[in-house]
């Protein structure tokens, strides 16, 4: 556990050693205050709920702008094969630079409490479904994370690793779009696999375990395969 800690905390830190933290997270409050506030005082009560369907929205995005240097640029500097040689175990390296950024979310998330601080500051805001609907981010924004973790395990271009995960994040996120399209048993399936449906159940402000197994899932099951990528290479 100390060698992922460890792994977890450069890889925190070399993200505010250059702009990319900076950028990402300057972009994603200023998007945020832009299209949060102006419909805000159209609204005759304090709410956040449009605040955090935003959000949602904007992980999109940003979660796999976070990942897809993890292990694409490693792979393609070649410091990758110096981190398969040293006595760390694949799954130090993978979890550590997930925890790292999931660092960075956890920053990006405190960042954003301003906004429902001054919305109560201006009426009697519910602060269950705020407790509730952060959960619900730190998990969704967690296992978009693992997917660009995957993501950029499996190519040393870091645009393919952030197309990639986007495209399976976004695939996942939308597909309850489609939902009307399919008959009634297939789309009960289908909807379970959607993002946006256990996140939305979340927002209503009660975090029911099989939301939240859901999202540790998506997690598990993506750093994984991602695992298996990096063990692949090890070997061939």
């Amino acid at each position: 556990m100390q060698k992922t800690l460890t792994i977890a905390k450069r890889e925190f830190v070399a993200y505010f050693n250059g702009p990319a933290a900076y950028i990402v997270i300057c972009l994603f409050l200023v998007l945020l205050g832009i299209f949060f506030w102006n419909p805000f005082f159209l609204i005759n009560r304090a709410s956040v709920r449009p605040m955090f369907d935003l959000m949602s929205v904007l992980l999109l995005p940003t979660c796999p702008a976070m990942t897809m240097g993890l292990l694409a640029e490693e792979k393609r500097t070649g410091t990758v094969e110096v981190l398969l040689t040293m006595p760390l175990k694949d799954t130090h390296v993978i979890g550590g630079k997930f925890l790292g950024a999931v660092g960075l979310l956890c920053v990006l998330l405190l960042l954003t409490l301003p906004y429902p601080m001054s919305v109560a500051s201006l009426g009697n805001l519910d602060w269950g479904p705020v407790i509730a609907g952060y959960t619900a981010l730190f998990l969704q924004g967690s296992a978009m994370l693992a997917i660009g973790v995957l993501a950029s395990s499996w190519t040393e271009n870091q645009l393919i690793a952030f197309f990639s995960a986007g495209m399976i994040c976004f695939a996942l996120f939308i597909v309850t779009r489609f939902l009307p399209f399919l008959p009634q048993q297939l789309a009960s399936t289908v909807e379970w696999f959607s993002f946006d449906y256990h996140y939305a159940s979340m927002l209503r402000g009660v975090i029911d375990s099989r939301d939240v197994i859901y999202f540790l899932s998506v997690i598990g099951f993506s750093l994984a395969l991602a695992f298996r990528s990096l063990e692949s290479r090890r070997w061939s």
